[in-house]
């Protein structure tokens, strides 16, 4: 259980699943879960803090992204809400602004519906709202050299 942990953080319900593989009678894996929550060992909002800063940064996913990853690493949808809700909307879509400037260029050539599509699928992989993507991609694309009024 402590090795679970020293390897990298996890969720209450990771470790549940953990010792069930491991056929860990249910009221002692609840105990030791319940001791390990309770000295701050396991901490579901604290992992799911970190782990929105590192997909954050590493990915750029967006919060309904996010949401759906925690949930599938067990994180209670309270939690997740919680720590989603710090996150802004103007940050959000300013995210999905350098995803899209920083692909355009790979895009230089293609046919602007081409770009549109590929660049609404990009942030829609991400779970970027229609609303923000439709929005962004047309904005940057309009502020690209490539597609510029002269």
């Amino acid at each position: 259980m402590l090795r679970q942990l020293t390897n990298s953080p996890k969720t209450r319900a990771q470790l549940e699943q953990a010792l069930a593989k491991r056929e860990c009678d249910p009221q002692v894996a609840r105990e030791v879960l319940d001791r390990l929550t309770e000295v701050g060992l396991v901490d579901d909002t604290a992992y799911a803090q970190m782990f929105v800063r590192s997909k954050q940064q590493t990915r750029a996913l967006a919060k309904s992204a996010l949401r759906r990853e925690l949930r599938t690493k067990g994180v209670d949808d309270e939690t997740a809400a919680e720590v989603l809700d710090g996150l802004s909307d103007a940050a959000e879509e300013e995210q999905a602004r350098e995803l899209v400037r920083a692909r355009i260029p790979r895009l230089h050539g293609l046919d602007r519906q081409v770009q549109v599509r590929r660049l609404a699928g990009l942030l829609a992989r991400k779970g970027y709202p229609s609303s923000i993507a439709g929005r962004v991609v047309f904005e940057e694309l309009d502020l690209a050299s490539e597609h510029r009024r002269d």
